[in-house]
């Protein structure tokens, strides 16, 4: 039985005092982890206020899980001792690699999906879990393009590679959907493929829609075939906890309140269909 924390926001500074004041019906926050990893000041007076109200997701972005370099233990050490701060219900981060050796790209970039990286991914997932001393969850990505050299569809790679290193896995449902659009592929394909037991946490987010291709823009409100895709994955899984993105052009806090809402009347409606 997955842990169920119920329906979350992403904390952002913006929203800080906000939050502090006003108590706001969030069941929990998702925390950037690189935010945090600093001695003191603001972001983590903030981080320790909040965190005693409100249950706590450490997401990272830097993890480069997938990169060709060796894994950066001061990092890995850093984060662990936020870990042991923050006590997060679980620490997520992406398959995907973000640097080539010395310099940060700032990307979440796609890694070819093949035998030999599956091996590479696995050994390097359980070394990461060996120092956090804990099972590291990993978020699919959103991708415009399928690495040439790929043997494996994307979803396949995912489902061995949380079978195989006993690693968790964070689906976002947005990123699930532009990829699709992007690719052709169905969606649902790819949701179907992941072992349902080693899926930890939903996100769900915006993106800009061109017509012939979707953007990855955490900007904008979920989009509707974005909720639909929702329903039908909750139907399939039942109850998982669900994270709202929004990363730019940050609306009133209110605005997110409203549609977390939407999120949990959709996850209401799924579990009824469920059940019926």
């Amino acid at each position: 039985m997955r842990p169920y924390l119920g329906h979350g926001l992403g904390l952002r500074s913006q929203y800080y005092q906000e939050i502090l004041d006003q108590r706001p019906a969030v069941d929990w926050f998702e925390v950037i982890s690189e935010n945090y990893l600093v001695e003191g000041g603001k972001a983590l007076y903030y981080l320790d206020a909040i965190g005693e109200h409100y249950p706590l997701v450490m997401h990272g972005v830097s993890l480069s899980i997938g990169g060709p370099h060796e894994l950066d233990r001061d990092y890995l050490q850093r984060l662990k001792r936020l870990i042991e701060r923050v006590q997060p219900a679980w620490v997520s981060d992406h398959l995907c690699w973000t640097r080539g050796n010395a310099h940060q790209l700032h990307d979440l970039l796609p890694l070819p999906y093949h035998e030999e990286s599956l091996a590479y991914v696995v050994q390097r997932v359980r070394q990461v879990q060996d120092i956090l001393e804990r099972p590291l969850v990993l978020e699919n990505l959103s991708s415009y393009v399928q690495p040439a050299s790929s043997t494996l569809s994307e979803w396949d790679f995912l489902a061995a590679l949380s079978t195989e290193s006993g690693c968790q896995l964070l689906l976002d449902v947005n990123n699930v959907y532009v990829s699709a659009r992007n690719q052709g592929f169905e969606p649902w394909d790819f949701i179907r493929a992941l072992p349902p037991q080693n899926i930890r946490q939903l996100h769900l987010a915006g993106h800009s829609d061109y017509g012939d291709y979707v953007i990855d823009t955490h900007d904008h409100p979920v989009a509707d075939p974005v909720w639909q895709l929702y329903r039908r994955t909750l139907e399939h899984l039942g109850p998982v906890s669900t994270l709202l993105e929004r990363d730019d052009q940050l609306p009133p806090l209110s605005e997110l309140l409203d549609e977390l809402q939407q999120a949990r009347r959709i996850a209401a409606s799924a579990q009824e269909a469920r059940c019926a």
